[in-house]
C-alpha cells in the first residue's frame, strides 16, 4: 500500500513467462503521481535471470516511462488497457 494515501489495489500478479518472470502491480491513487496526469501508480516488469528486460512504471519526478533493456524511454499513458497491451507486446517482442 502507498503510505499516506487512500490507494486502491487494481491488480497484483506475478507469474512465470517464457524464461523469466512477469510482475504487474497497479494502484488507483486519489491524486496523480506528478508529472503523470492520470490516477494510477504502476510497475510492470519482465525479468530474465535477475535482469529487467522490459519495464513500465511511473514515479514522482519522472512520470510515465518504459525500460527496454538498459534504455529508459518516455511512455505516453492512454489507458490501463492500452498500457497492458503495449507491455505484453514488448515482452513478446523481447523474446524474439
Amino acid at each position: 500500500m502507498m503510505r499516506g494515501m487512500d490507494a486502491e489495489l487494481v491488480q497484483r500478479s506475478k507469474r512465470q513467462y517464457a524464461d523469466g518472470l512477469v510482475e504487474i502491480v497497479i494502484w488507483r491513487v486519489p491524486i496523480p503521481i506528478e508529472p503523470s496526469l492520470h490516477r494510477f501508480k504502476y510497475r510492470l516488469v519482465y525479468v530474465v535471470a535477475g535482469v529487467r528486460v522490459v519495464g513500465y512504471d511511473n514515479e514522482r519526478g519522472k512520470g510515465d516511462h518504459r525500460h527496454s533493456g538498459a534504455l529508459e524511454l518516455p511512455y505516453q499513458f492512454v489507458s490501463l488497457t492500452s498500457m497492458l497491451t503495449d507491455f505484453w507486446h514488448d515482452v513478446e517482442r523481447s523474446g524474439k
